[in-house]
């Protein structure tokens, strides 16, 4: 028996990568399929000549994209077309965090934006800053490209943010070998076309990044308002201070979140996003996922 990680799905035929950096092209056991349990990209294997006949441990997993191992999270926010939204970051950092990987925040597109709307977004996201990396990026200028570069070496990252974001170009702006498919953006519907049709873990900087499928929504099945208290680390950190253990920074009082609201040490449009998912999360009702 070899063993490797998977590090491509199509048509249910797996692409593995063994320890001598030789890929093979496998189906799984017919027993996973009775067991209910479906091998996923990011997946450490045992395998034959002809299947995959074990699968590991897992450290992580996201559900959407379906990938698993991952160290860190590139979070691609365009800065203009489509617009920059703060409760799609909330969004994505929330389901991040609550699946336990490092997320790093990515704003593209800057060159799209005058300096003077750019300067105002750079100043609310300093707030952020505090909390997780923040790099600007233009694939015009190529403008922090190194930082991109060293921040993902030696890591199994996955690449994600919204329909449109710039994904595939920022890819192809590190490394033009990738020659990713782009689309420009669809005016009509002010969302970006779907480029990417699997989720694939490609080689890069001694490491992998997976460009996974645009997100035309964040899928909340699994999380909990617990998850949701958790992945606001900000809030979280305060919440030591707060009057009662389980406070939820809604209508309590003596809540040290509202407290530092109120005095301007948390950003506006942070807490309204964290209203937003926490009333989002408590109206899904529990589901079970197919894949385990």
């Amino acid at each position: 028996m070899e063993k490797g990680r998977i590090i491509k799905l199509i048509g249910g035929l797996y692409s593995v990568l063994d320890q001598n950096g030789q890929t093979h092209v496998l189906k799984p056991l017919g027993i996973f399929r009775h067991k209910n349990i479906k091998p996923i990209v990011g997946d450490y294997v045992e395998f034959n000549q002809d299947s995959i006949t074990k699968i590991f441990d897992r450290k992580n997993d996201l559900y959407r994209p379906m990938i698993a191992n991952v160290d860190q999270a590139l979070l691609v926010n365009s800065a203009k077309d489509p617009d920059f939204s703060f409760l799609l970051l909330d969004k994505f950092l929330t389901l991040i965090e609550a699946n336990g990987i490092h997320p790093v925040i990515i704003i593209s597109k800057i060159d799209l934006l005058s300096d003077q709307a750019l300067q105002g977004l750079k100043e609310k996201m300093t707030y952020y800053e505090q909390y997780y990396p923040v790099i600007y990026f233009s694939s015009k200028t190529e403008e922090n490209k190194e930082k991109i570069m060293d921040i993902s070496k030696e890591k199994v990252n996955v690449l994600a943010g919204q329909t449109g974001s710039g994904k595939s170009t920022i890819l192809n702006t590190i490394d033009p070998k990738l020659e990713l498919k782009t689309n420009e953006i669809s005016k009509a519907l002010g969302r970006g076309k779907h480029t990417t049709r699997h989720v694939e873990l490609i080689p890069f900087g001694q490491g992998f990044i997976a460009d996974t499928p645009g997100f035309s929504s964040l899928e909340f099945k699994e999380l909990t308002p617990e998850h949701v208290r958790h992945a606001f680390i900000d809030f979280f950190e305060l919440s030591h201070q707060c009057k009662f253990n389980e406070c939820t920074h809604i209508h309590e009082p003596g809540c040290e979140v509202k407290k530092q609201l109120n005095e301007g040490q948390i950003l506006k449009e942070r807490y309204e996003d964290y209203k937003i998912i926490l009333e989002e999360v408590k109206a899904i009702k529990p589901k079970y996922r197919r894949d385990k």
